[in-house]
């Protein structure tokens, strides 16, 4: 008894080439889109690592748009827009009393030395450079004040002695610090209640003293007004002789005499001279 075997099917050899030429392709199509071919968003600049020539590229910076980068470099893509963040933490004041500060600092890695950035420090610039120096710098100046004048008095100095601490270190690291800002300070309750009381009585002293400088002010002013029409009066009399009066008379009377009004006018009739007027 005998069996016929059914011929193994094959395929073509013209289809295999192909089909073994068209996975070729799509595996190198899906290779360098994902790799070769990329976009540098807005607000973003790129430095480019390579692997056989050289490591990575710091002096030239890709700026944003389309680029196309070989399958076997890596471009580093970093953001370099102003960001904030904010920090929290408790430091000692001058008299050694606990504070709670929340800052908030405003940053960004300078755009032309990002390949230095990548090669010294890294993406996690924030928490490795600037939250250690901003944490250091503030610990540093609040030590030397006491709580009212964080709290209140020196509050600007204080911020602004903070930033101008935290920057030099910074910006040796190719980093910009923008600004830092004092969002909050908490203090224990009795020594706020404390504060709070003294602040008042100091605004209430002011009050009273500005009081009392404004009533010495308004003496002052009348004691100079009465001193100037005394002064005024001295200068008149002594100026006034009896013959500028009988000068002065004698217009009067002729104005007198052109007015349309009925009366008598007596010309010496008083006894310095004078014009002696009687009206009907």
């Amino acid at each position: 008894m005998s069996f016929n075997k059914k011929p193994n099917a094959q395929i073509p050899s013209g289809i295999g080439k192909y089909l073994v030429f068209a996975l070729f392709f799509l595996f190198l199509f899906i290779a360098l889109t994902n790799t070769t071919f990329l976009t540098i968003d807005a607000g973003e600049k790129g430095v480019l690592f390579k692997k056989f020539s050289g490591g990575l590229d710091k002096e030239n910076v890709y700026p944003q748009g389309f680029h196309v980068v070989a399958p076997w470099n890596t471009m580093f893509i970093y953001d370099i827009r102003t960001n904030e963040a904010f920090e929290e933490m408790e430091v000692l004041s001058k008299n050694g009393l606990n504070i709670t500060i929340e800052l908030s600092y405003r940053y960004s890695p300078e755009p032309n030395k990002i390949g230095f950035l990548h090669d010294e420090i890294g993406k996690d610039y924030v928490n490795r450079i600037i939250k250690p120096e901003i944490r250091s710098a503030t610990r540093e100046v609040i030590g030397q004040y006491l709580p009212e004048e964080l709290y209140s008095t020196k509050r600007e100095a204080i911020q602004q002695e903070i930033f101008d601490k935290s920057f030099a270190s910074i910006a040796r690291k190719n980093l910009i610090l923008d600004a830092i800002l004092i969002r909050s300070v908490t203090l224990p309750d009795n020594l706020r209640t404390a504060i709070e009381k003294k602040l008042e009585e100091e605004q209430l002293s002011l009050q009273y003293q500005y009081k009392i400088d404004r009533e010495r002010q308004e003496a002052e002013r009348r004691v100079i007004e009465a001193q100037a029409k005394a002064d005024a009066n001295r200068i008149l009399n002594a100026s006034l002789t009896d013959k500028i009066l009988r000068d002065k008379g004698i217009e009067a009377t002729l104005m007198l005499a052109k007015s349309p009004n009925s009366k008598v006018v007596v010309v010496g009739g008083s006894g310095d001279g004078l014009p002696l007027i009687l009206n009907n």
